[in-house]
Protein backbone atom coordinates (compact mmCIF):
# COMPACT_ATOMS: atom_id res chain seq x y z
CA UNK A 1 0.00 0.00 0.00
CA UNK A 2 2.68 2.37 0.67
CA UNK A 3 4.18 2.05 -2.84
CA UNK A 4 0.90 2.97 -4.15
CA UNK A 5 0.45 6.10 -2.35
CA UNK A 6 4.34 7.35 -3.28
CA UNK A 7 3.37 6.35 -6.75
CA UNK A 8 0.12 9.08 -6.86
CA UNK A 9 1.85 11.14 -5.53
CA UNK A 10 5.72 11.09 -7.54
CA UNK A 11 2.99 10.82 -10.40
CA UNK A 12 1.32 14.30 -9.49
CA UNK A 13 4.68 16.26 -9.01
CA UNK A 14 6.40 14.68 -11.76
CA UNK A 15 3.94 15.62 -14.25
CA UNK A 16 4.71 19.02 -16.43
CA UNK A 17 1.88 20.96 -18.31
CA UNK A 18 2.71 20.48 -21.16
CA UNK A 19 3.82 23.79 -23.24
CA UNK A 20 3.40 24.63 -27.21
CA UNK A 21 7.09 23.61 -28.23
CA UNK A 22 7.49 19.78 -30.26
CA UNK A 23 9.84 17.32 -29.09
CA UNK A 24 11.52 18.02 -32.59
CA UNK A 25 14.82 19.08 -32.58
CA UNK A 26 15.72 22.68 -34.27
CA UNK A 27 18.78 22.56 -36.86
CA UNK A 28 19.34 25.89 -36.03
CA UNK A 29 19.81 28.02 -32.65
CA UNK A 30 19.10 26.49 -29.18
CA UNK A 31 16.45 23.77 -27.87
CA UNK A 32 15.92 23.04 -24.74
CA UNK A 33 13.98 19.25 -24.01
CA UNK A 34 13.84 16.37 -21.36
CA UNK A 35 11.42 13.33 -19.90
CA UNK A 36 10.65 12.46 -16.54
CA UNK A 37 10.39 8.58 -16.05
CA UNK A 38 8.58 7.22 -13.29
CA UNK A 39 8.79 3.74 -12.57
CA UNK A 40 7.19 1.04 -10.03
CA UNK A 41 8.80 -2.41 -9.92
CA UNK A 42 8.04 -4.95 -7.35
CA UNK A 43 9.63 -8.89 -7.28
CA UNK A 44 8.83 -11.97 -5.37
CA UNK A 45 10.98 -14.96 -5.26
CA UNK A 46 14.47 -12.98 -5.72
CA UNK A 47 16.87 -14.82 -8.21
CA UNK A 48 20.08 -13.28 -6.92
CA UNK A 49 21.63 -14.44 -3.84
CA UNK A 50 21.75 -11.90 -0.95
CA UNK A 51 18.87 -10.19 -1.22
CA UNK A 52 15.50 -9.00 -0.02
CA UNK A 53 13.23 -12.25 -1.34
CA UNK A 54 10.09 -10.07 -1.85
CA UNK A 55 10.81 -5.88 -2.45
CA UNK A 56 9.54 -3.15 -4.39
CA UNK A 57 11.17 -0.02 -5.75
CA UNK A 58 10.52 3.55 -6.73
CA UNK A 59 13.03 5.06 -9.67
CA UNK A 60 12.41 8.43 -10.99
CA UNK A 61 14.60 9.81 -13.59
CA UNK A 62 14.46 13.10 -14.60
CA UNK A 63 16.53 14.50 -17.85
CA UNK A 64 17.32 17.82 -19.16
CA UNK A 65 18.69 17.85 -22.21
CA UNK A 66 20.24 21.78 -24.20
CA UNK A 67 21.47 22.06 -27.49
CA UNK A 68 23.00 24.84 -29.78
CA UNK A 69 23.77 24.54 -33.00
CA UNK A 70 25.31 27.08 -36.09
CA UNK A 71 26.18 25.67 -38.66
CA UNK A 72 28.60 22.65 -38.42
CA UNK A 73 29.16 22.98 -34.59
CA UNK A 74 27.10 21.66 -31.87
CA UNK A 75 27.13 22.16 -28.28
CA UNK A 76 25.30 20.14 -25.77
CA UNK A 77 24.98 19.42 -22.01
CA UNK A 78 22.26 16.68 -20.47
CA UNK A 79 21.64 16.42 -16.64
CA UNK A 80 20.17 12.90 -15.37
CA UNK A 81 18.79 12.91 -11.84
CA UNK A 82 18.31 9.27 -11.14
CA UNK A 83 17.00 8.51 -7.99
CA UNK A 84 14.91 5.17 -6.21
CA UNK A 85 12.46 4.89 -3.15
CA UNK A 86 11.32 2.37 -0.85
CA UNK A 87 14.63 0.87 -0.81
CA UNK A 88 16.39 -0.73 2.51
CA UNK A 89 19.51 -2.40 3.45
CA UNK A 90 18.23 -6.03 1.71
CA UNK A 91 17.44 -4.40 -1.92
CA UNK A 92 19.40 -4.63 -4.55
CA UNK A 93 20.07 -0.90 -5.05
CA UNK A 94 23.33 0.25 -6.68
CA UNK A 95 24.15 3.22 -9.10
CA UNK A 96 22.56 1.68 -11.88
CA UNK A 97 19.37 2.51 -9.79
CA UNK A 98 20.84 6.10 -8.22
CA UNK A 99 23.23 9.06 -9.10
CA UNK A 100 21.52 12.29 -8.23
CA UNK A 101 22.12 15.59 -10.24
CA UNK A 102 25.27 14.27 -12.73
CA UNK A 103 26.03 16.11 -15.69
CA UNK A 104 26.35 13.00 -18.13
CA UNK A 105 27.15 15.30 -21.31
CA UNK A 106 28.67 18.24 -21.68
CA UNK A 107 30.59 18.48 -25.20
CA UNK A 108 31.44 20.23 -28.17
CA UNK A 109 31.09 18.74 -32.29
CA UNK A 110 32.15 19.55 -35.21
CA UNK A 111 30.73 18.06 -38.18
CA UNK A 112 32.24 18.46 -41.67
CA UNK A 113 30.55 16.62 -44.73
CA UNK A 114 32.01 16.12 -47.96
CA UNK A 115 35.09 16.03 -45.89
CA UNK A 116 37.02 13.44 -48.10
CA UNK A 117 35.30 14.24 -51.24
CA UNK A 118 31.23 14.39 -52.17
CA UNK A 119 29.76 11.41 -50.56
CA UNK A 120 31.80 11.44 -47.08
CA UNK A 121 31.22 12.67 -43.99
CA UNK A 122 33.47 13.72 -40.54
CA UNK A 123 32.05 14.19 -37.08
CA UNK A 124 34.38 15.06 -34.36
CA UNK A 125 33.30 14.84 -30.52
CA UNK A 126 34.98 16.43 -27.49
CA UNK A 127 34.04 16.49 -23.83
CA UNK A 128 31.81 13.83 -21.84
CA UNK A 129 28.97 11.92 -23.63
CA UNK A 130 26.70 8.83 -24.43
CA UNK A 131 27.68 6.52 -26.65
CA UNK A 132 25.40 3.61 -28.56
CA UNK A 133 27.46 1.58 -30.84
CA UNK A 134 27.00 -1.12 -33.73
CA UNK A 135 25.01 -3.86 -31.79
CA UNK A 136 25.48 -2.08 -28.62
CA UNK A 137 26.57 -5.36 -26.65
CA UNK A 138 29.96 -4.13 -25.77
CA UNK A 139 29.27 -0.22 -25.90
CA UNK A 140 25.60 1.45 -24.89
CA UNK A 141 23.87 3.60 -22.45
CA UNK A 142 21.23 1.10 -21.76
CA UNK A 143 17.57 2.90 -21.53
CA UNK A 144 15.72 0.75 -19.26
CA UNK A 145 18.35 1.27 -16.41
CA UNK A 146 17.72 4.25 -14.05
CA UNK A 147 21.11 5.30 -14.65
CA UNK A 148 23.23 5.59 -17.90
CA UNK A 149 27.09 4.89 -18.90
CA UNK A 150 29.00 8.38 -19.53
CA UNK A 151 32.67 8.81 -20.97
CA UNK A 152 34.84 11.60 -21.25
CA UNK A 153 37.09 11.97 -23.99
CA UNK A 154 37.03 11.68 -28.16
CA UNK A 155 35.00 10.53 -30.59
CA UNK A 156 35.39 10.44 -34.15
CA UNK A 157 32.44 9.28 -36.89
CA UNK A 158 33.68 8.61 -40.21
CA UNK A 159 31.26 8.01 -43.16
CA UNK A 160 33.14 6.92 -47.02
CA UNK A 161 31.86 5.75 -50.14
CA UNK A 162 30.19 2.68 -50.72
CA UNK A 163 28.36 2.20 -47.41
CA UNK A 164 31.58 2.42 -45.19
CA UNK A 165 31.11 3.72 -41.43
CA UNK A 166 33.43 4.22 -39.37
CA UNK A 167 33.09 5.09 -34.69
CA UNK A 168 36.24 5.46 -32.91
CA UNK A 169 36.60 6.52 -29.41
CA UNK A 170 39.56 7.22 -27.08
CA UNK A 171 37.37 7.86 -23.32
CA UNK A 172 37.94 7.21 -19.50
CA UNK A 173 34.63 5.68 -18.52
CA UNK A 174 32.43 7.43 -15.73
CA UNK A 175 32.83 6.48 -12.34
CA UNK A 176 29.38 6.84 -11.00
CA UNK A 177 29.19 7.89 -6.98
CA UNK A 178 28.74 8.04 -4.37
CA UNK A 179 28.20 3.68 -4.53
CA UNK A 180 28.71 3.24 -0.54
CA UNK A 181 25.25 1.60 -0.11
CA UNK A 182 24.24 4.40 2.64
CA UNK A 183 24.87 6.89 0.47
CA UNK A 184 22.30 5.18 -2.56
CA UNK A 185 19.47 4.70 0.07
CA UNK A 186 19.96 8.31 0.95
CA UNK A 187 20.16 9.32 -3.05
CA UNK A 188 23.33 11.89 -1.67
CA UNK A 189 24.32 14.12 -4.44
CA UNK A 190 28.78 13.11 -5.60
CA UNK A 191 30.26 14.07 -8.55
CA UNK A 192 31.41 11.53 -10.97
CA UNK A 193 34.33 10.71 -11.60
CA UNK A 194 36.97 9.92 -14.74
CA UNK A 195 40.38 8.78 -14.58
CA UNK A 196 43.61 7.58 -16.32
CA UNK A 197 43.32 4.62 -13.90
CA UNK A 198 40.38 3.79 -16.23
CA UNK A 199 41.15 3.43 -20.21
CA UNK A 200 38.56 2.23 -23.37
CA UNK A 201 39.83 2.56 -26.84
CA UNK A 202 39.19 1.48 -29.74
CA UNK A 203 35.78 1.06 -32.56
CA UNK A 204 33.32 -0.01 -35.09
CA UNK A 205 33.53 -0.25 -38.92
CA UNK A 206 30.65 -1.41 -40.82
CA UNK A 207 29.79 -1.19 -44.21
CA UNK A 208 26.62 -1.85 -46.06
CA UNK A 209 25.29 -4.10 -47.97
CA UNK A 210 28.62 -6.20 -47.82
CA UNK A 211 26.67 -10.10 -48.19
CA UNK A 212 23.54 -9.30 -50.18
CA UNK A 213 21.58 -6.81 -48.00
CA UNK A 214 23.47 -7.80 -45.01
CA UNK A 215 25.59 -5.02 -43.20
CA UNK A 216 28.84 -6.20 -41.84
CA UNK A 217 30.60 -5.32 -39.09
CA UNK A 218 33.83 -5.56 -37.23
CA UNK A 219 35.37 -3.96 -33.20
CA UNK A 220 38.00 -4.12 -31.41
CA UNK A 221 37.98 -2.39 -27.72
CA UNK A 222 40.98 -2.27 -25.23
CA UNK A 223 39.80 -1.75 -21.40
CA UNK A 224 42.61 -1.04 -19.50
CA UNK A 225 41.86 -0.65 -15.63
CA UNK A 226 44.18 -0.33 -12.60
CA UNK A 227 43.92 -0.03 -8.56
CA UNK A 228 43.03 3.99 -7.69
CA UNK A 229 43.32 5.39 -4.35
CA UNK A 230 41.11 3.73 -2.27
CA UNK A 231 39.48 2.35 -4.75
CA UNK A 232 41.32 -1.40 -5.50
CA UNK A 233 40.00 -3.37 -9.13
CA UNK A 234 40.94 -6.98 -10.29
CA UNK A 235 43.06 -4.84 -12.88
CA UNK A 236 41.26 -5.90 -15.88
CA UNK A 237 43.40 -5.28 -19.29
CA UNK A 238 40.98 -6.52 -22.22
CA UNK A 239 41.00 -6.65 -25.75
CA UNK A 240 37.69 -7.81 -26.94
CA UNK A 241 37.38 -8.53 -31.17
CA UNK A 242 34.24 -9.24 -32.63
CA UNK A 243 32.75 -9.49 -35.98
CA UNK A 244 28.48 -9.20 -37.07
CA UNK A 245 26.42 -9.31 -39.49
CA UNK A 246 23.24 -8.39 -39.65
CA UNK A 247 19.88 -8.07 -42.24
CA UNK A 248 17.56 -5.67 -40.76
CA UNK A 249 13.67 -6.86 -40.37
CA UNK A 250 11.45 -6.05 -43.48
CA UNK A 251 8.04 -7.27 -43.99
CA UNK A 252 7.51 -10.31 -46.44
CA UNK A 253 11.21 -11.49 -45.38
CA UNK A 254 13.85 -13.12 -43.72
CA UNK A 255 15.82 -11.18 -41.13
CA UNK A 256 19.17 -12.21 -39.40
CA UNK A 257 21.82 -11.29 -37.15
CA UNK A 258 25.02 -13.29 -35.99
CA UNK A 259 27.85 -11.81 -33.80
CA UNK A 260 30.68 -13.83 -32.51
CA UNK A 261 32.93 -12.17 -29.98
CA UNK A 262 36.07 -13.25 -28.56
CA UNK A 263 38.04 -11.56 -25.66
CA UNK A 264 41.58 -12.17 -24.00
CA UNK A 265 44.33 -10.31 -22.21
CA UNK A 266 44.34 -10.48 -17.94
CA UNK A 267 43.02 -9.99 -14.92
CA UNK A 268 43.88 -10.70 -11.21
CA UNK A 269 42.24 -13.05 -9.73
CA UNK A 270 40.73 -10.76 -6.91
CA UNK A 271 40.72 -7.19 -5.75
CA UNK A 272 44.16 -8.16 -3.40
CA UNK A 273 47.49 -6.40 -5.26
CA UNK A 274 49.11 -10.03 -4.31
CA UNK A 275 46.30 -11.68 -6.07
CA UNK A 276 47.49 -13.74 -9.05
CA UNK A 277 47.41 -12.55 -12.28
CA UNK A 278 45.42 -14.57 -14.85
CA UNK A 279 45.35 -15.16 -18.65
CA UNK A 280 41.65 -14.73 -20.15
CA UNK A 281 40.43 -16.77 -22.46
CA UNK A 282 36.38 -15.91 -22.92
CA UNK A 283 33.59 -15.62 -25.96
CA UNK A 284 30.24 -14.45 -26.87
CA UNK A 285 27.79 -15.56 -29.42
CA UNK A 286 24.29 -14.00 -30.75
CA UNK A 287 22.79 -15.44 -33.63
CA UNK A 288 18.86 -15.11 -34.77
CA UNK A 289 16.48 -15.77 -37.96
CA UNK A 290 13.76 -14.07 -37.91
CA UNK A 291 10.45 -13.41 -40.22
CA UNK A 292 8.21 -10.40 -40.45
CA UNK A 293 4.58 -10.98 -42.06
CA UNK A 294 3.35 -8.49 -44.17
CA UNK A 295 -0.34 -8.96 -43.24
CA UNK A 296 -2.26 -7.09 -40.59
CA UNK A 297 0.00 -5.60 -38.22
CA UNK A 298 2.65 -7.27 -39.05
CA UNK A 299 4.08 -9.28 -36.57
CA UNK A 300 7.60 -10.44 -36.29
CA UNK A 301 8.86 -13.97 -35.22
CA UNK A 302 12.51 -14.75 -34.46
CA UNK A 303 14.54 -17.72 -32.97
CA UNK A 304 17.93 -16.62 -31.14
CA UNK A 305 20.60 -17.78 -29.03
CA UNK A 306 23.23 -16.74 -26.95
CA UNK A 307 26.02 -18.18 -25.18
CA UNK A 308 28.63 -16.22 -22.83
CA UNK A 309 31.17 -18.00 -21.40
CA UNK A 310 32.08 -18.83 -17.70
CA UNK A 311 34.88 -19.74 -15.78
CA UNK A 312 35.74 -22.74 -15.14
CA UNK A 313 38.61 -24.22 -13.30
CA UNK A 314 42.15 -23.85 -14.18
CA UNK A 315 44.39 -20.89 -14.48
CA UNK A 316 42.77 -19.40 -17.32
CA UNK A 317 40.27 -16.66 -16.63
CA UNK A 318 37.10 -17.40 -18.53
CA UNK A 319 34.05 -15.77 -17.74
CA UNK A 320 32.79 -13.29 -20.46
CA UNK A 321 33.03 -9.73 -19.68
CA UNK A 322 30.48 -7.28 -21.31
CA UNK A 323 32.32 -3.71 -20.73
CA UNK A 324 29.34 -1.66 -21.17
CA UNK A 325 26.66 -3.26 -22.97
CA UNK A 326 23.38 -3.66 -22.90
CA UNK A 327 21.32 -6.42 -21.52
CA UNK A 328 17.07 -5.55 -22.28
CA UNK A 329 17.21 -5.64 -25.75
CA UNK A 330 18.61 -9.38 -25.72
CA UNK A 331 17.83 -11.02 -22.51
CA UNK A 332 16.07 -9.16 -19.57
CA UNK A 333 15.52 -6.06 -17.53
CA UNK A 334 18.08 -4.98 -15.15
CA UNK A 335 16.30 -2.93 -11.88
CA UNK A 336 15.07 -5.36 -9.20
CA UNK A 337 15.21 -8.29 -11.60
CA UNK A 338 18.80 -8.08 -13.13
CA UNK A 339 19.44 -11.96 -12.65
CA UNK A 340 20.29 -12.70 -17.21
CA UNK A 341 23.26 -11.01 -18.47
CA UNK A 342 25.88 -11.71 -20.65
CA UNK A 343 28.13 -13.81 -18.57
CA UNK A 344 28.10 -17.42 -17.94
CA UNK A 345 25.04 -18.69 -20.10
CA UNK A 346 23.73 -20.80 -22.69
CA UNK A 347 19.94 -20.08 -23.59
CA UNK A 348 17.92 -20.70 -26.95
CA UNK A 349 14.86 -18.41 -27.29
CA UNK A 350 11.64 -17.46 -29.64
CA UNK A 351 10.59 -13.82 -29.52
CA UNK A 352 7.35 -12.66 -31.00
CA UNK A 353 6.87 -8.79 -31.59
CA UNK A 354 4.95 -6.31 -33.07
CA UNK A 355 3.88 -2.79 -33.53
CA UNK A 356 0.21 -3.09 -34.60
CA UNK A 357 -0.12 1.17 -34.74
CA UNK A 358 1.93 4.07 -33.90
CA UNK A 359 0.39 4.09 -30.68
CA UNK A 360 1.41 1.05 -29.11
CA UNK A 361 3.98 -1.56 -29.28
CA UNK A 362 4.85 -5.50 -27.64
CA UNK A 363 7.00 -8.37 -27.48
CA UNK A 364 7.27 -11.22 -25.32
CA UNK A 365 10.26 -13.98 -25.60
CA UNK A 366 10.61 -17.37 -24.34
CA UNK A 367 13.80 -18.89 -23.10
CA UNK A 368 15.45 -22.24 -21.52
CA UNK A 369 18.47 -21.31 -19.60
CA UNK A 370 21.79 -23.17 -18.62
CA UNK A 371 25.04 -22.08 -17.04
CA UNK A 372 27.87 -22.22 -20.05
CA UNK A 373 29.74 -23.34 -17.06
CA UNK A 374 28.42 -25.08 -13.90
CA UNK A 375 30.85 -24.14 -11.65
CA UNK A 376 30.84 -20.85 -12.21
CA UNK A 377 27.89 -18.23 -10.98
CA UNK A 378 25.05 -18.13 -13.42
CA UNK A 379 24.55 -15.17 -15.19
CA UNK A 380 24.34 -12.27 -12.73
CA UNK A 381 22.79 -13.93 -10.47
CA UNK A 382 26.00 -14.66 -8.04
CA UNK A 383 24.67 -17.80 -7.28
CA UNK A 384 27.42 -20.74 -7.92
CA UNK A 385 28.27 -24.61 -6.92
CA UNK A 386 31.92 -24.53 -7.33
CA UNK A 387 31.82 -28.62 -6.87
CA UNK A 388 29.22 -28.29 -10.28
CA UNK A 389 27.19 -30.99 -8.14
CA UNK A 390 24.03 -28.77 -8.86
CA UNK A 391 23.60 -29.26 -12.64
CA UNK A 392 23.83 -26.67 -15.51
CA UNK A 393 19.92 -26.07 -15.86
CA UNK A 394 18.68 -22.56 -14.55
CA UNK A 395 15.21 -22.64 -15.50
CA UNK A 396 12.74 -21.29 -17.99
CA UNK A 397 12.62 -17.13 -18.44
CA UNK A 398 9.04 -15.71 -20.17
CA UNK A 399 9.90 -11.64 -20.76
CA UNK A 400 7.23 -9.08 -22.22
CA UNK A 401 6.81 -5.66 -22.45
CA UNK A 402 3.84 -3.61 -23.67
CA UNK A 403 4.04 0.40 -24.31
CA UNK A 404 2.13 2.63 -25.08
CA UNK A 405 1.36 6.59 -26.29
CA UNK A 406 -1.64 7.84 -24.16
CA UNK A 407 -0.26 10.98 -26.12
CA UNK A 408 1.65 10.50 -29.23
CA UNK A 409 5.52 11.65 -28.65
CA UNK A 410 4.40 13.51 -25.08
CA UNK A 411 3.00 10.91 -22.32
CA UNK A 412 3.74 7.27 -22.82
CA UNK A 413 3.05 4.20 -20.54
CA UNK A 414 5.01 0.66 -20.25
CA UNK A 415 4.98 -2.52 -18.23
CA UNK A 416 7.47 -5.13 -18.20
CA UNK A 417 6.76 -8.39 -16.88
CA UNK A 418 8.85 -11.53 -16.09
CA UNK A 419 8.66 -14.95 -14.76
CA UNK A 420 11.22 -17.12 -14.16
CA UNK A 421 10.78 -20.64 -13.04
CA UNK A 422 13.74 -21.81 -11.09
CA UNK A 423 15.42 -25.17 -12.51
CA UNK A 424 17.58 -27.60 -10.67
CA UNK A 425 20.77 -25.14 -10.45
CA UNK A 426 18.97 -22.09 -8.72
CA UNK A 427 17.02 -24.23 -6.74
CA UNK A 428 19.73 -26.60 -5.43
CA UNK A 429 23.14 -24.36 -5.43
CA UNK A 430 24.50 -24.14 -1.74
CA UNK A 431 23.82 -20.46 -2.02
CA UNK A 432 20.56 -20.38 -4.07
CA UNK A 433 17.92 -18.66 -2.57
CA UNK A 434 15.06 -20.29 -1.33
CA UNK A 435 12.39 -18.18 -2.46
CA UNK A 436 10.36 -19.92 -4.93
CA UNK A 437 10.00 -18.76 -8.93
CA UNK A 438 10.70 -15.75 -9.62
CA UNK A 439 7.81 -12.91 -10.69
CA UNK A 440 8.83 -9.47 -11.83
CA UNK A 441 6.79 -6.66 -12.68
CA UNK A 442 7.37 -2.96 -13.57
CA UNK A 443 4.98 -0.38 -14.35
CA UNK A 444 6.27 2.71 -16.07
CA UNK A 445 5.08 6.67 -17.05
CA UNK A 446 7.93 8.52 -19.16
CA UNK A 447 6.75 12.27 -19.80
CA UNK A 448 8.41 13.95 -22.67
CA UNK A 449 8.95 17.81 -23.26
Amino acid sequence: MRGAVTVACLLFAATPAFGQAGPGKPDEGFDLSGSIRLRYETIDGQARTGFNSSDELINLRTILTAQYRHGPVRIAAELYDSRAYLADRGTPVTTGEVNAAELVQAYVAVDAPNAFGAGTALSLQGGRFLLNIGSRRLVAADDYRNTTNSYTGLRADIAARGGVRGTFIYVLPQVRLPDDLTSLLDNRLKVDRESFDQILWGGTISRAKTIGPALAELSFYHLGERDAPGRPSRDRSLNTVGARIVRDPKAGAFDYEAEAIYQLGHIRSGLASAAAMLDVSASFVHAEIGYTFAQGWKPHVSIEFDRASGDGPGRTYGRFDTLFGMRRADLAPAGLYNAVGRANILTPGIRLEAVPNKAIDWFVTYRPMWLADRTDSFSTTGVRDVTGRSGSFAGHQVDARVRYWLIQDRLRAEIDGVWLAKGRFLRDAPNAPKSGDTKYLSTNLTVSF
